[in-house]
């Protein structure tokens, strides 16, 4: 194909603006050579003139498809397989399914397809197969075998400042630990779940750990990565497997990172197997048909507003603390343990962590990278370590603004205007802010 082929098309529509097929054909040739603008441009002008053309409509979606438009797409291969199932349109809706994260539909319209074509393969599409039972039994031991148990070597005392967050985790989590016949007295269970939100960097998955240390129990972090799985059912599966794990291991402090990944509002999830696995995860919390006696569950978030509501209903995570930045005495604390096994020189870590307002653990970790990054260019002349001074450190808090900054900017919105409730009161305290 070439410029001169599409020029005689567009002279011989010119004469004949209603042939379609001429148009068609000028169509196609501009999408086989890449020009998916002008092609969208032709299809467009076909399904004007004959809104049920299913060429028309087949080359549009096959625009949109390399245009990245999978919605859009999908809606019209939805109206293509509503009049004929063939294995072409079946093809392409799969492809545009599974780019657009929509697994569970993509596997079910596999299916059909391979109900048509049984000898079908595509190498983008294979990765649909359902799992024999065989391997899905080998899936559920390998995973349940990956998520990893320990128990931790610190507790509070490793933890910097922190002092509200200790508190509400001791009434919550330790006392009913230590004293379990005063919460049997009066009725009420040991576990349940803290919610811990604020900026990234400040120390969430630490204290978490850490309250695993101090009451001696063990510790499982768990990520989206370990739940997640393309099979259809498979991740409400693990998903299962990770609580059971907790419960037969008690006491254990069961952790979810980022757990608005997890439990996004179900409002906003686009796909039935998002809603599922929220769903599977209400029903493990809540532990009706198995019992979460003894596990501990914490969940952090740095966007508790994206989180669904139900997850905060009583029983669930009913206990919501905000983790701000750490305070002097905390950066103080975290400078010190950073910088064990360096090479330093009378430091004032009093002065640096002053220099520090807002700083979170990941930012004080950066700013001893920009110095020790410093002294390295001084020791290269003669190859001796130069300890680390003050000095070092103010220098480099001047290069290194905190991160903080922009998550204050985005909550400040939602504890002002989204926050009937008081939920993030704490915020506007910790910014000074009045209501």
């Amino acid at each position: 194909m070439s410029n001169e082929t599409i020029e005689n098309l567009k002279e011989a529509l010119e004469a004949s603006p209603e042939n379609i097929p001429l148009r068609l054909l000028l169509a196609k040739t501009l999408l086989q050579m890449n020009r998916v603008e002008d092609a969208e441009q032709e299809y467009l002008k076909i399904l004007a003139s004959d809104s049920k053309n299913s060429k028309g409509k087949w080359g549009l979606a096959n625009v949109y498809f390399q245009k990245e438009e999978y919605s859009t797409c999908s809606v019209i291969l939805e109206e293509l397989l509503e009049k004929s199932i063939d294995v072409n349109t079946l093809k392409l809706y799969c492809k545009t399914l599974l780019r657009d994260n929509a697994i569970e539909d993509a596997v079910s319209n596999y299916q059909k397809l391979l109900a048509i074509d049984s000898s079908f393969t595509d190498d983008e599409l294979d990765q649909l197969r359902k799992p024999t039972e065989h391997e899905t039994e080998n899936w559920e031991e390998d995973e349940i075998s990956d998520i990893f148990i320990e128990k931790p070597n610190i507790n509070f005392k490793d933890v910097g400042g922190m002092d509200g967050v200790k508190k509400e985790i001791e009434m919550k989590i330790i006392q009913p630990l230590k004293h379990p016949e005063l919460y049997k007295a009066y009725g009420k269970k040991i576990g349940g779940g803290i919610l811990l939100y604020g900026p990234p960097g400040c120390g969430k998955t630490h204290i978490a750990k850490a309250t695993a240390g101090q009451v001696n129990a063990r510790f499982i972090s768990v990520s989206l990565s370990d739940i997640l799985d393309m099979w259809m059912g498979n991740s409400e599966k693990n998903l299962h497997s990770v609580f059971e794990n907790a419960r037969n291991n008690t006491p254990c402090v069961l952790f979810f990172d980022e757990i608005d990944a997890l439990g996004a509002s179900r409002s906003d999830m686009k796909q039935s197997s998002g809603r599922h696995l929220i769903n599977q995860f209400l029903q493990e919390l809540d532990g009706l048909e198995h019992s979460n006696e003894g596990v501990l569950i914490l969940g952090a978030t740095n966007t508790p507003w994206h989180l669904d509501t139900a997850f905060r209903r009583p029983g669930r995570f009913d206990r919501i603390i905000f983790v701000p930045p750490p305070d002097v005495t905390a950066r103080e604390s975290i400078l010190k343990l950073k910088l064990k096994g360096k090479p330093i020189d009378h430091i004032d870590y009093s002065k640096v962590s002053k220099k520090t307002p807002d700083f979170s653990g990941a930012d004080i970790e950066a700013i001893i990278d920009i110095a020790i990054e410093s002294k390295l260019n001084e020791s290269f002349v003669d190859g001796i370590p130069k300890p680390l001074n003050t000095k070092d450190f103010i220098n480099a808090c001047k290069k290194h603004k905190p991160t903080t900054k922009e998550w204050f900017s985005a909550a400040k919105n939602f504890a002002l205007y989204a926050n009937e409730s008081g939920l993030y009161d704490d915020i506007l305290s910790y910014m000074k802010i009045k209501k």
